[in-house]
């Protein structure tokens, strides 16, 4: 009789037992995977919405928040020879009269008789002071010691002087020290940073050792005195002009207005007209910053909200089915149709096709030669505790997603975070089941191929023993 072998099909534990360690988890873990999924592209996406409502709020703050207005001012001179002038938003339109009798200088003074190989010791003293009325304004110490010695000769030279008195702890460039070499010889230039009488420099080097120094420093060149501005807000010549005298050549005294002197009018010099008034191109740059903003806004509540295009292969966006967030949209929408006789329409400001704004720049400065304050009455104040028009609802709005206390964006990060904890930990606990699984399965198949193993060694024994050829 035929005898047959008894044979057993081949496979690998280790293979076998991951392919059904997989098929055990296969359903959980899809549904894990695409949670975790959506809640990273969620998390995503409230970060891209909370930049750009930020990002709006700020530009929005810029144009109309408090001390900010829509409606450009500009300051114009008569003779820019004489200075500058920049005009705040806040600025009302006028015309000044200006003289400069005298720009503001700093202090700077040279030291001509000192000379190299001092003798290290003691300290200088370097004053700040208007010396007319006696007083001091700012001074600090310098020590003549071996750190002063930067080459470590024994003895100080003009240039380690400077160096010394550039590196001092209490100077922070209120004095800047530096050498001109004249037939030779080294001079110690010093210059006040700060301009105004009350920056006059010197040096009291009567605490230093070396005598030289203090003989040195007994003298000195002023090679530019240091003055104050004047500016008369009139003719100088009339005894009821008022006269402005200061040590720096900005000028702040008329509200919202900045006056820079940087020339001295010759005596007997008509004043000249400082002209507050409207500037046609900042404001059209500013209600352009306002619809770039607000374009630059929509367009990323638009990706979010995007329901997709299969058939283009193109993904719908994390909030394509959030109600929410579509309302959000909505509302945008809404706040820029305010009730009353003025709409950005009138100054503009128009709305597009595909739900952007846009800018007709040219019916803007129509509108504003009619009504040249409608604008920022409209627009209003970007404000949280006295919101007004346009900016104060848009502001007020927004507050209700971007506030990190209570938002909307806060409360949905909050929730997401804890969703993602949660899912991070029902994966930690699906991969123990996955090992515990696969551990299972591999001992198991690894038992059945050993056991088929000694199986097939037995029936190769049985035929040998008891084949026809067998004696």
């Amino acid at each position: 009789m035929a005898t047959s072998a008894i044979t057993a099909p081949t496979y690998d534990p280790t293979s076998t037992a991951k392919a059904l360690a997989d098929k055990y988890i296969e359903g959980a873990q899809t549904q894990l995977t695409n949670q975790t999924t959506t809640a990273t592209n969620t998390a995503k996406a409230l970060t891209t919405l909370s930049s750009a409502i930020s990002a709006f709020q700020t530009s929005l703050a810029g144009l109309a928040g408090v001390g900010h207005t829509m409606l450009a001012q500009s300051a114009t001179l008569s003779d820019t020879t004489v200075g500058t002038a920049t005009a705040s938003a806040t600025a009302a339109a006028g015309a000044y009269s200006l003289f400069v009798q005298q720009v503001a200088t700093s202090s700077q003074v040279s030291y001509d008789t000192l000379a190299d190989g001092s003798q290290l010791g003691g300290q200088l003293t370097i004053n700040l002071a208007d010396e007319g009325a006696g007083t001091n304004t700012a001074n600090f110490t310098v020590q003549l010691d071996n750190t002063a010695d930067t080459d470590g000769d024994g003895a100080l030279s003009v240039r380690e002087l400077a160096a010394a008195i550039n590196s001092a702890s209490g100077n922070a460039g209120k004095v800047s020290a530096g050498v001109i070499t004249v037939s030779g010889a080294p001079r110690l230039v010093l210059t006040s940073k700060s301009t105004g009488v009350a920056n006059t420099v010197s040096v009291d080097a009567t605490q230093a050792t070396d005598a030289g120094l203090q003989t040195g420093f007994t003298t000195r060149t002023v090679m530019t005195a240091a003055q104050d501005a004047i500016v008369y807000l009139g003719d100088p010549t009339n005894p009821a002009t008022a006269k402005i005298q200061q040590a720096s050549n900005v000028f702040t005294n008329i509200d919202g207005v900045s006056f820079t002197a940087t020339h001295a009018q010759a005596a007997g010099a008509a004043p000249i007209t400082l002209t507050v008034g409207g500037n046609a191109s900042g404001t059209t740059s500013n209600v352009q910053a306002f619809v770039d903003a607000y374009n630059k806004l929509k367009s990323a509540i638009d990706g979010l909200v995007n329901s997709g295009d299969p058939k283009n292969n193109v993904a719908a966006g994390a909030f394509a089915h959030d109600s929410g967030v579509m309302a959000l949209r909505t509302r945008l929408v809404d706040l820029l149709r305010p009730t009353g006789v003025l709409s950005l329409a009138s100054y503009g400001i128009t709305a597009n096709r595909d739900g952007t704004i846009g800018l007709d720049s040219a019916r803007l400065q129509s509108q504003l030669a009619v009504n040249p304050t409608g604008l920022d009455t409209l627009m209003g104040t970007a404000s949280t505790s006295a919101p007004t028009g346009i900016a104060g609802a848009l502001t007020t709005y927004l507050n209700q997603w971007s506030n990190t206390t209570s938002g909307q964006i806060q409360q949905r990060t909050d929730a997401n975070s804890k969703l993602q904890s949660d899912l991070t930990q029902r994966q930690t606990d699906l991969d123990s089941k996955y090992d515990a699984a696969y551990q299972r399965y591999l001992k198991q198949y690894t038992a059945l191929q050993t056991l088929q193993a000694t199986m097939q060694n037995n029936s190769s024994l049985f035929s040998s023993l008891f084949s026809s050829s067998s004696n």
